[in-house]
């Protein structure tokens, strides 16, 4: 749980993954001790906008189910629709038999698995729903799947067929961060890679993530965007560095200045917040 706890923000997050493993762990020493327990569908929904850290949590939930006994490797296999579904008849089936077999002993993450819903045409989602829904049921005891996406495509995915709803009735939801929880992602990114920001910088680092908080809608892409910045901005500060004449010291290296950051915005990662 020390991973899950270093990382920035999703308080209730935390908290929920916290409670499912109280109950995992409880009713797994009532089984281990023959008392009477009741069997648990430990596979997931988490929701929420892109860039919030489902991946990370995921990864973080394979590895605590396998410490817990759960799980007999505890590895993380992602995919999403292209993955799973072919494009000629009996391509879907087999697609879906392979990926979900090198998750066996671990979790299966299913990002946008909305889009797994029967399109327009032709379209062989539902055959991927049908086998996976198979696939889960023969190795109940060591797969977890998780399907990830936005609230409201994922209610309808899953309204899309009885047996998904049945399956999946875990909700985790992921907020988007706060201004000051993305900021907080920004400098462990700089402290990372050794960097460090002048405090003009970041005063300025917040009033951005501020208005791009203020403004976001469901595309608002959280770390991810905090990641996009971060790289122009260091690529500024490489462009401000290769123009100065003489030798750069140490300090100047590490340094990330407040015309980085404006130079950054002028370079187009400001273009939504003008």
């Amino acid at each position: 749980m020390d991973d899950l706890q270093k990382l920035t923000g999703l308080a209730s997050v935390k908290q929920d993954v916290d409670s499912l493993m109280n109950l995992v762990r409880v009713q797994k020493m009532r089984e281990d001790r023959g008392m009477a327990h009741f069997d648990m569908t430990l596979h997931l929904v988490f929701t929420g906008n892109p860039g919030t850290g489902k991946t990370t949590v995921a990864r973080i939930l394979a590895r605590l189910y396998q410490q817990m006994g759960i799980l007999s490797k505890g590895q993380l296999i992602e995919t999403d629709r292209s993955g799973l579904v072919g494009e000629y008849v009996g391509q879907t089936a087999i697609k879906v038999k392979s990926v979900a077999e090198s998750a066996l002993g671990g979790v299966l993450f299913i990002d946008e698995a909305y889009a797994l819903a029967k399109q327009e045409g032709t379209d062989f989602g539902q055959e991927a729903i049908d086998t996976l829904l198979k696939f889960m049921e023969d190795h109940r005891d060591d797969l977890i799947v998780i399907v990830a996406g936005y609230r409201k495509p994922m209610e309808a995915f899953l309204d899309s067929n009885p047996g998904l709803r049945s399956r999946f009735n875990k909700f985790i939801d992921f907020p988007d961060y706060q201004p000051q929880e993305l900021l907080e992602i920004y400098q462990g990114m700089c402290e990372k890679h050794g960097l460090h920001s002048s405090a003009g910088s970041l005063k300025l680092m917040l009033a951005v993530f501020a208005k791009l908080y203020q403004a976001r809608d469901e595309t608002f892409a959280n770390g991810r965007l905090v990641r996009n910045f971060y790289e122009k901005i260091i690529t500024c500060q490489a462009n401000r560095l290769a123009q100065k004449t003489g030798k750069i010291s140490d300090e100047e290296l590490c340094e990330i200045r407040v015309e980085d950051v404006k130079n950054a915005l002028l370079g187009g990662a400001g273009r939504n917040i003008s």
